[in-house]
């Protein structure tokens, strides 16, 4: 209800374009666009399509795909983690491609997942995280929210420890929240895509299809940390960097979970 109340509040106040950010919101923008067909509703991370309902989808799998291959380059163990907030698609996507990558630099690498079933429980995220460290995991990629502090409170304690283990940031350029093990981040410039999407809508170009934004628009990026750039090892630096290219170039494909009505598999 309360997503319903957001909707049909800002297109009652006469807004033409209206952003929400979350897959959470996409049934709610279905129905406000029932009752606003001359309102356009998008949803980042949606997976449902109508006349004026458009999922605006980051392809973050790409740079969840580079960090998997930096995390399989710097694991000594040999296993790798991912704490995952809820399991749904979106989340599970970056996962699979975080694997592909990890496996496409190293084809026997174990990776761990653990989902904690929310995104704000910074103390169930660290609990996850330590469970992984206690498994082996040595590099944790997380897709968290807010809980992601937790992840990166348990590397860093474990560090104090005198552990050698590392971190990858999500969503946002995180490097900066623990600048001394977390070795880089999978990013979303928002910003710049919204606003690519807004001038979409202004030319008459958006509606009735999914829009997607990904790292051959500069949408997304992984992103490495400069205070630790000299741990990583040039010929791994090197290789992810040529992967980039490549996806950018529409030379490698990275794995996905589809939900977007219309793709391969989704009703």
């Amino acid at each position: 209800a309360e997503f319903d109340e957001a909707f049909l509040s800002y297109a009652s106040l006469g807004y033409d374009l209206i952003f929400a950010h979350g897959f959470e919101y996409q049934d709610a923008a279905i129905r406000a666009g029932e009752r606003f067909p001359n309102t356009t509703f998008v949803v980042s991370g949606g997976g449902r399509v109508s006349a004026n309902v458009v999922p605006l989808i980051f392809t973050l799998e790409e740079g969840s795909y580079l960090a998997g291959m930096v995390a399989a380059g710097m694991s000594a163990t040999g296993v790798v983690g991912m704490v995952g907030g809820v399991a749904i698609p979106p989340v599970q996507g970056t996962f699979r491609a975080f694997e592909a990558g990890a496996r496409a630099v190293r084809p026997d690498i174990r990776v761990l997942e653990s989902f904690i079933g929310n995104w704000d429980d910074v103390g169930a995220a660290k609990e996850a995280t330590v469970a992984q460290l206690r498994r082996g995991a040595d590099v944790i990629i997380h897709n968290t929210d807010a809980a992601s502090f937790g992840v990166f409170q348990a590397v860093r304690e474990a560090v104090e420890a005198g552990d050698r283990v590392w971190a990858i940031g999500m969503n946002s350029d995180q490097n900066g929240v623990a600048p001394e093990v977390i070795l880089g981040s999978a990013v979303i410039r928002i910003p710049q895509s919204f606003l690519e999407t807004a001038r979409a809508w202004q030319a008459g170009t958006l509606g009735g299809a999914p829009l997607y934004a990904g790292a051959k628009d500069d949408v997304i990026d992984f992103v490495l940390n400069p205070a630790l750039v000299d741990a990583i090892p040039p010929a791994l630096i090197q290789r992810m960097e040529e992967a980039r290219a490549r996806i950018r170039a529409s030379e490698l494909e990275v794995p996905r979970v589809p939900f977007v009505e219309g793709e391969t598999g989704v009703p």
